[in-house]
């Protein structure tokens, strides 16, 4: 997607030209980068966020200034929550006549790249944004038809009924490959005058004296991998605003920022997380169901492990499915690796016939928040907001998330619009503080939701694990609708849960056989990533000692396998004696796992040069 024609300065058109003609030397995604120092404790990280520019001379004499441009709003992040908020915005002010100049960045090098989810959609937000959807092309071609929920036994499948009412009841909603989903809205964003930048990552947030959000900063092009800098070295461009929305998706790098900047999460619980993995498959005809949406739980994972699988049947002209696996990050047994619980999933003598003389033709993967409605945390501080999946607002029972995050950024712009657009508006601090957003949100249908919901993923930490969430939601969800007059507590950060190695079982996966099941790395490259290879690990490590000296040997390295996309892996020291941690950054498909589920909370991601990650298709 170009860059929009907008009222920039000669400077900064100066600054994105300067930044777009860096050329990305790139190694195809299985080309795998390997560097190490030759120190006691190899150096891994070379990141300018652990190691200051300001005391290394290699940096002495270059030109650090950074271009500057005014906005109302700044949104971070083209997902569906920042383009509704950008929509929305932009139609306030047409209907109104104020001018209100909107300025969208993405990390991505095309809009709806980056993004992956099932996806089952409720089109409600979607229906308020944009009533006229339907003649607009929206890309819905699918329909759902057709509920079958069942729990899987190692050999078998029981079928549960459900019933009307029940989160999981999915009529009136559609399957759609997300991506194109949100690739459309950036469309309808652009037509309305939003200024969109993909492949500009948001890098820094930047602060006015006061403590207020000031906006933020793009990423720096340019660095060799030893974090020295390259002859087409460039500094990002900064973006100036009133009010900077951020819409990251979940777990932010920015808005981990900002929860401990501004104590956001003071007054709520720790948020919880699953990985959740996906492939799109072709397959034979005469097996195709268009419109039908299958779930499971059960094998392969033990009644404490919570997680699932699903499974749609597309209507795009061709016999696609999507399937996928979601694993909550709440687990507690280091030697669970989630990519092949997935791939020995598919040979469940009740799933494999779907696709058997099939073809897989696409893989991702992407953290999502599970913490629900406990777990939201303060969504207002001076000169910014939090909206969409930053913050958390998935219906993990109906396991969507799209819809809520569309509506919170719809009611962050109108809260938004309306003070800057107050004559009479007196600001506390210069970035302006809009707590309107919160309280607007916390009386839409929104919260409703998430409250009525709030006591079934928690449900599931009792001693019959998944299957006392189960009950719990047939029981109290379908005859109280979450009216029961108490609210259940999550065990704590998902970071917490692991037991050490020795207390626990190594898990024996089946070999991949190539045509059902595969191997991670053949899984990558159909991810599409790629990232320019010369340029330091956007994964850091806080200090580089740790992965050894902790985590291997206490939890015997989980990271190699909690990874999806095989970031990390312990290789033999060039000595002989011993092991290293290697990061292999080029093959990331920024799905946040590592940041989340580190025991040692000792890895830090942070964004690759904008452009970089992976290139979905209608993920």
């Amino acid at each position: 997607m170009p860059l929009p024609r907008c009222s920039l300065s000669s400077q900064a058109h100066h600054c994105l030209r300067a930044l777009k003609s860096v050329k990305r030397d790139c190694l195809p995604p299985l080309c795998i980068a390997r560097w190490a120092s030759t120190s006691s404790v190899p150096r891994i990280t070379t990141h300018y966020t652990i190691h200051s520019r300001n005391k290394d001379k290699r940096w002495e004499g270059m030109n650090m200034e950074r271009f500057a441009e005014e906005a109302d709003v700044v949104i971070v992040g083209a997902g569906p929550a920042g383009l509704s908020a950008a929509i929305r915005l932009k139609q306030l002010s047409n209907e109104y006549g104020k001018e209100v100049r909107v300025c969208l960045v993405e990390k991505a090098s095309q809009i709806g790249a980056h993004t992956l989810s099932g996806a089952c959609l409720e089109p409600r937000a979607l229906e308020e944004l944009l009533p006229d959807w339907k003649e607009r092309g929206a890309p819905f071609q699918t329909p759902v038809t057709e509920d079958k929920f069942g729990i899987l036994t190692k050999n078998s499948r029981i079928p549960v009924p459900i019933l009307p009412g029940l989160p999981m009841t999915n009529h009136g909603n559609y399957i759609v490959r997300l991506g194109h989903f949100v690739n459309w809205l950036g469309e309808q964003a652009e037509a309305l005058g939003v200024e969109v930048y993909p492949g500009y990552a948001a890098a820094e947030v930047l602060f006015h004296e006061d403590g207020s959000v000031k906006g933020i900063a793009t990423n720096d092009v340019g660095i060799q991998k030893d974090g020295a800098p390259k002859a087409t070295f460039e500094r990002g461009l900064e973006l100036h605003a009133k009010v900077t929305f951020f819409a990251e998706g979940c777990h932010g790098h920015l808005a981990k920022q900002l929860y401990n900047r501004y104590n956001l999460r003071e007054k709520c619980q720790p948020q919880s997380y699953g990985i959740g993995l996906k492939e799109l498959w072709l397959i034979d005809e005469k097996k195709w169901k268009p419109g039908r949406v299958e779930h499971t739980v059960g094998w392969p994972l033990d009644r404490h492990t919570y997680g699932g699988s699903f499974l749609y049947h597309l209507n795009e002209g061709e016999p696609l499915v999507a399937l996928g696996f979601v694993v909550g990050l709440d687990y507690q047994n280091p030697y669970l690796n989630p990519f092949k619980e997935f791939q020995r999933w598919k040979h469940h003598p009740s799933v494999e016939p779907t696709f058997e003389g099939g073809k897989r033709i696409g893989y991702g993967a992407r953290a999502l928040n599970e913490g629900g409605f406990q777990s939201v945390p303060k969504l207002t501080f001076p000169g910014g907001v939090l909206i969409g999946c930053s913050p958390g607002f998935m219906n993990v029972p109906k396991i969507k998330g799209t819809h809520t995050a569309m509506k919170s950024g719809m009611l962050a712009s109108e809260a938004v619009f309306n003070q800057l657009t107050n004559e009479n508006l007196q600001s506390k601090t210069i970035g302006l503080d809009v707590p309107e957003y919160e309280e607007n949100l916390k009386k839409s249908w929104v919260w409703k939701e998430l409250y009525s919901v709030r006591n079934i993923r928690p449900s599931c930490h009792g001693v019959l694990g998944v299957y006392g969430g189960m009950i719990y939601t047939g029981i109290f969800y379908w005859i109280l609708r979450g009216m029961e007059p108490w609210t259940l507590k999550h065990p704590g950060p998902d970071s917490d849960q692991l037991k050490p190695a020795k207390d626990c079982t190594p898990i024996e996966y089946p070999k991949p056989d190539g045509k059902i099941s595969f191997d991670l790395l053949s899984s990558v490259a159909l991810s599409g990533t790629n990232h320019e290879h010369d340029q330091p690990p956007h994964l850091t490590l806080k200090d580089d000692s740790v992965p050894v000296n902790k985590n291997l040997a206490i939890y015997d390295g989980p990271e190699q396998r909690f990874c999806p996309a095989g970031v990390y892996e312990y290789v033999p020291l060039e000595t002989g004696e011993g092991l290293r941690l290697q990061i292999n950054a080029q093959n990331c498909v920024h799905c946040k796992t590592c940041d989340i589920k580190d025991p040692s909370q000792n890895i830090n991601w942070v964004v690759p040069e904008g452009g970089g990650g992976p290139a979905y298709n209608g993920m």
